[in-house]
């Protein structure tokens, strides 16, 4: 069973109810990868309204951790405005993860084909 990791935006700035539009987000789309047969990792729910238990950077360090023992990524719609969502995507380029987009028409196509090519 691969492995895959959704990163995107977690803090908004609409505060907690945009953290509570971000988090969802994430989890339809997570919901819909364990329908596909993925394995699969969403930060936005694993450590879901945490913030002030320890510095950003040790969730962000320990996410980059998780991300380094997946076989994919996939990025939310608007991840590039998110600090962390960035690294994450920078952090698998530099592993040679293989990278797929949610805002691409053919995404459920495209990862459908690389879960079935072994």
């Amino acid at each position: 069973m691969k492995i895959v990791y959704i990163a995107g935006a977690y803090r908004s700035r609409f505060g907690i109810l945009g953290r509570a539009w971000n988090i969802s987000r994430a989890r339809k789309i997570a919901k819909l990868l364990w329908r596909m047969g993925f394995a699969v990792v969403c930060p936005h729910s694993n450590s879901a309204f945490m913030d002030g238990c320890a510095p950003d950077g040790v969730f962000l360090c320990g996410d980059i951790e998780i991300l380094k023992r997946c076989d994919a990524i996939v990025l939310m719609p608007g991840f590039a405005q998110s600090e962390g969502a960035v690294e994450e995507y920078f952090a698998a380029n530099l592993r040679d993860i293989p990278r797929f987009y949610v805002d691409m028409p053919s995404f459920e196509r495209d990862i459908a084909r690389w879960r079935d090519r072994g």
